[in-house]
């Protein structure tokens, strides 16, 4: 179940959208990293990630941690960078969570958060 999410960050980093959104429930929640608000199902996860056209980002996970709620559900948590190609562009370093669901024999994201990480505790 959590190779989904290690199939969301080698889709991210092969800037296919069409793909990415595919990995998302048709009623999945998105609180994207870069985004002030919620992004709820396929058609607007799909128009959140449009900057993969672009090309050139990536997305490493870090750190990956599983919890498991039952034998259609579980919790992905940890951290992931985020990186462009461009020059000047320093690694936007996040952490995230996603909730993920067995719908029809298929493990799919029906819930993923994503946030800048801090540098260190305050």
């Amino acid at each position: 179940a959590s190779a989904v999410v290690d199939r969301w960050a080698a889709t991210y980093s092969a800037n296919d959208r069409e793909a990415l959104a595919k990995l998302y429930t048709p009623d999945a929640l998105l609180l994207g990293t870069t985004d002030p608000v919620a992004t709820r199902g396929t058609e607007a996860i799909r128009e959140y990630f449009a900057p993969l056209d672009k090309g050139g980002r990536k997305n490493t996970i870090i750190e990956k941690n599983v919890i498991v709620l039952s034998e259609t559900a579980i919790v992905v948590a940890g951290f992931y960078d985020f990186s462009r190609k461009e020059q000047n562009y320093e690694p936007r370093p996040s952490r995230f969570t996603m909730v993920v669901v067995k719908r029809d024999g298929t493990w799919l994201i029906a819930h993923h958060h994503s946030s800048p990480r801090s540098a260190q505790r305050q």
